[in-house]
């Protein structure tokens, strides 16, 4: 898990290693830290939260093992998965 604030020390230094690391695929889902939501990055439904509260995961795996569950927004099948289990 990256937190938004470790990408770097000003928001255009941030925004130049996010966008670097989505380009090398080191980054595929975004997370929202208090709801403990995770998602794709284009999702529509995290376009409205705060920078500080932004976490990034390489992949599904890790973002469920940090305890985080999918979006019913951009992940509706892995979401009915997880709310039947």
């Amino acid at each position: 898990m990256i937190a938004h604030s470790e990408l770097g020390p000003t928001p255009f230094a941030r925004l130049r290693t996010l966008v670097s690391l989505i380009k090398c695929k080191e980054i595929t889902l975004g997370g929202h830290r208090p709801s403990k939501i995770y998602g794709l990055l284009t999702c529509r439904a995290g376009k409205h939260m705060k920078a500080e509260n932004r976490v990034f995961f390489r992949d599904e795996t890790e973002a469920t093992e940090q305890g985080f569950r999918p979006c019913a927004v951009c992940l509706p099948t892995a979401y009915k998965t997880w709310k039947t289990s």
